[in-house]
């Protein structure tokens, strides 16, 4: 496999983890910005809570740049040989840096609800939210003017290509076998 690097986009549960899931067993490094984010709470002490990790972020991004996050998992995929993908681009400045380092950037959709009865089920510790939380969630993710905050929408605008995951998991299979073909 050549050397490829792939970022992807999409709002809490709309599927991102299947695809890097699928994407690691055809040889993919997986690098996740969560994993990332919750290194620097755990060493700060800090709640293991998705508001925690969205404030950690918000946090490097205004001392390092709003592509910090994506910076960090490039620097360490670097020694890696095959593909790498990054799990999950959040900013504008994230997606430039992606695209700047050669990167292509996958969205993952998936209707509201949809995700919604997702993050449920998935049950991490940045899913244990009511509706309401999780819209509010949403919201505050979805549209920020500040680079350094998370604006999942100006993502997926800037998206290479986008995957709708309201389906099956072979149709979601499908859809990253026909976006590997053309990356």
């Amino acid at each position: 496999m050549k050397k490829e690097m792939i970022g992807i986009t999409g709002m809490s549960g709309a599927g991102k983890g299947t695809v890097v899931e699928m994407l690691t067993k055809i040889g993919f490094k997986h690098f996740s910005a969560s994993e990332l984010l919750l290194e620097k709470v755990i060493g700060k002490n800090l709640p293991q809570n998705r508001d925690s990790l969205i404030a950690m972020g918000n946090e490097l991004r205004g001392k390092y740049g709003p592509g910090y996050v994506v910076e960090e998992l490039i620097r360490r995929g670097q020694s890696t040989t095959g593909g790498v993908v990054i799990e999950s681009v959040r900013t504008i400045g994230e997606v430039e840096t992606l695209k700047r380092a050669g990167g292509v950037l996958l969205a993952v959709d998936a209707s509201q609800k949809t995700r919604y009865e997702r993050v449920v089920k998935r049950g991490g510790i940045k899913d244990q939210v009511s509706w309401e939380e999780f819209v509010e969630q949403e919201d505050r993710e979805s549209r920020s003017e500040d680079p350094n905050r998370q604006n999942l929408i100006a993502c997926r605008n800037r998206a290479d290509f986008v995957i709708c995951n309201d389906g099956t998991i072979g149709e979601l299979e499908a859809q990253v076998n026909s976006f590997l073909k053309k990356v």
